[in-house]
């Protein structure tokens, strides 16, 4: 069983401004809830225990105040008559926890810095779900995509979660080769006739321990400036891949909701509350 999840959180979400100077993009409604919570929530009903989330240290951090209790609210609620409400502000089960470390933005930059971050600060050698926390896939009442990738890594395998799109669209993503199940290669912004699928990278993910270190060594060992290409994590998985690691590929069950552009929040906020 995996008990253990990253999210990283930390972006400035320069895409969502001007809303995001103060608000962070995670923390954006969908519904009554923010984006990073249809993750959360997810994760635990997949069985997560321990959440690792990777912040960002500008304060104060909106995910952080999420996640604790609200004494002042409880104590309003309960002076008020309102306790029946206390269950609504109650964001996390007693015994699911959720540990942070910060992430200075102006830092190394790319998805597999605070993936490394998580794993050399909470020393994990383990198999982690990964979440990236403005989007999410939507199925209500069925498979959430953190039981998906659970069930296709049989616990001790990686796995990559792929939703499928109409090909046309293939040019804006990552798109996912495989072969019997198992992922070849992440194709980046193919043509629509040489897609080699149309299930695309959502950054979702099982992470073995040993696909772990290696993300954490490409961290450390490379030295790219602000100007320079990004620390991707589907670099390190296409060199653990190319040595003779598998990942599974575990096609979503649902709808991808995606909370980066003003379009994709509100069609995410037209899904989920049902107009």
């Amino acid at each position: 069983m995996i008990t253990k999840a990253i999210i990283p959180v930390a972006g400035w979400g320069t895409r969502r401004l001007p809303i995001t100077k103060v608000v962070e993009k995670s923390m954006l409604p969908v519904g009554n809830r923010p984006l990073v919570d249809y993750s959360v929530q997810d994760l635990i009903k997949a069985g997560v225990k321990d959440i690792y989330m990777v912040v960002s240290n500008v304060e104060p951090c909106q995910v952080r105040a999420f996640y604790q209790d609200n004494l002042a609210l409880n104590r309003y609620l309960v002076d008020r008559g309102k306790a029946d409400k206390l269950d609504k502000a109650k964001t996390l089960p007693d015994d699911v926890n959720v540990h942070y470390v910060a992430q200075d933005p102006s830092a190394k930059y790319g998805t597999a810095v605070p993936i490394a971050m998580a794993v050399e600060e909470f020393g994990i050698d383990e198999p982690v779900l990964v979440f990236m926390g403005d989007d999410f896939v939507w199925n209500p009442g069925g498979e959430s995509a953190a039981e998906v990738l659970v069930k296709a890594s049989g616990g001790d395998k990686s796995a990559i979660l792929g939703v499928e799109i109409d090909k046309n669209e293939v040019e804006k993503y990552g798109v996912l080769s495989e072969k019997d199940g198992n992922l070849v290669s992440v194709v980046e912004k193919p043509k629509p006739e040489e897609a080699p699928s149309n299930l695309i990278n959502v950054s979702k993910y099982v992470m073995t321990p040993d696909l772990l270190k290696k993300i954490v060594k490409y961290v450390n060992e490379n030295n790219f400036g602000p100007k320079d290409q990004e620390y991707m994590v589907t670099d390190p998985i296409d060199e653990y891949i190319k040595e003779g690691g598998v990942m599974k590929v575990a096609p979503a069950k649902g709808e991808y909701l995606d909370g980066g552009s003003v379009e994709g929040w509100l069609h995410a906020n037209q899904v989920v509350c049902g107009e």
